[in-house]
């Protein structure tokens, strides 16, 4: 299962491309031996970081020869998010979303592909705010607007869900270069993703094709697998800002600074927490191999929000350990992992704390739960 943040077995061992260098990997279960296949594509995340165009073509490649969730290897598939994560939390949100638009056209048996392009996941809603599908002959077309449309003006293709004529909401595959598509440039505050921007697309009269059935996009257990491997990103994120304090006390011990009790505390903390979001992790990726599509979607909803509340929980406890015992000179000067902790802070806050508690209270009270 899990094991220290560096998992104390090494960097993947490949040849860097594009400039990058040898990735630590975040394991859950697999060896680095595993992984080595993979480890030239990990190892230009780092010379990528903050190119868009050239993650976006690196996730597109990753999404040729990835594992996909529920086929018997997610355990690894989740390893490979955490560990681009870990070496760049931006990147991470562009690798997860064209995968899990990879998973979800293979589970739906879609007549679209993810072909040759890249490929976004735009299920959000927002007040004022309503996209519709309308059928027309054999396929659909989309009106209206779709807020929270990470890159969407960057990518070739999404998934995206829209309201159906008959009230219910469906998935639907669409060309984001259609010229019906126009992608507001918004203007991004945060420190956070500020290469990762997600703005509000406006659809008119663009073209559609159904994936899967009314429905079938929120009920099916893929759903569920995509908020886990969501939360893989984050805790991947959390192993980079650990390694990060790990680093610098090993260096100030270097130049005869040894760590005080405190310092040690909080890492042994950090350690703690991190190997056991890691090893839940890894069980949970065993259960979704282990019950396929047989899974109903209650209970993996509950189980995602289980695992996607223990690691946001982490993270955060992670970033407050490490952020309050380096102090302010690392987040003033130091440009990796002060863009690290600004990255991770805010896609950690795709879940929504009490709220995703409650809807997992109210599962509960129905008695989906295991004890």
């Amino acid at each position: 299962m899990g094991d220290s943040p560096d998992n104390g077995r090494g960097a993947l061992q490949g040849k860097p491309e594009n400039g990058g260098s040898p990735v630590r990997p975040v394991l859950l279960s697999s060896t680095v031996e595993e992984l080595a296949r993979f480890a030239p594509g990990l190892s230009a995340v780092g010379g990528a970081a903050g190119d868009v165009p050239a993650l976006l073509q690196l996730a597109v490649a990753a999404g040729r020869s990835w594992p996909l969730p529920g086929e018997g290897r997610t355990a690894q598939l989740w390893e490979l998010l955490a560990s681009v994560a870990a070496v760049d939390v931006a990147a991470a949100r562009v690798f997860e979303p064209h995968l899990d638009a990879v998973a979800i056209l293979k589970q739906a048996a879609a007549a679209a592909d993810a072909g040759e392009g890249s490929w976004g996941v735009f299920a959000a809603e927002g007040p004022g705010l309503r996209l519709r599908a309308t059928a027309d002959g054999a396929g659909y077309v989309l009106n209206g607007s779709k807020p929270w449309c990470s890159l969407a003006g960057r990518l070739d293709h999404a998934v995206i869900t829209a309201h159906t004529d008959d009230g219910g909401r469906a998935a639907f595959a669409v060309d984001l270069r259609h010229a019906g598509v126009t992608a507001e440039e918004p203007e991004w505050i945060a420190r956070g993703l500020r290469e990762i921007p997600s703005g509000t697309v406006h659809f008119d009269k663009v073209p559609a094709a159904a994936v899967g059935g009314i429905g079938w996009y929120h009920s099916r257990p893929g759903f569920a697998w995509g908020g886990m491997g969501v939360a893989a990103c984050w805790l991947g994120g959390a192993v980079g800002v650990a390694r990060d304090f790990r680093d610098g006390l090993r260096k100030g011990a270097e130049s005869g600074r040894e760590p005080d009790q405190l310092a040690l505390a909080a890492l042994g903390e950090t350690d703690r927490i991190l190997v056991s979001a890691l090893q839940y992790l890894a069980k949970a990726a065993e259960r979704v191999d282990a019950v396929g599509t047989a899974a109903g979607s209650s209970s993996d909803w509950s189980e995602a929000q289980r695992v996607r509340g223990t690691v946001a929980s982490a993270v955060d406890h992670v970033l407050q350990l490490v952020t309050a015992n380096r102090g302010p000179g690392p987040l003033a000067f130091d440009a990796a992992y002060a863009k690290r902790v600004a990255d991770l802070a805010l896609y950690v806050r795709q879940h929504h704390g009490r709220r995703d508690d409650a809807q997992l209270g109210a599962l509960t009270l129905k008695g989906d739960c295991p004890w």
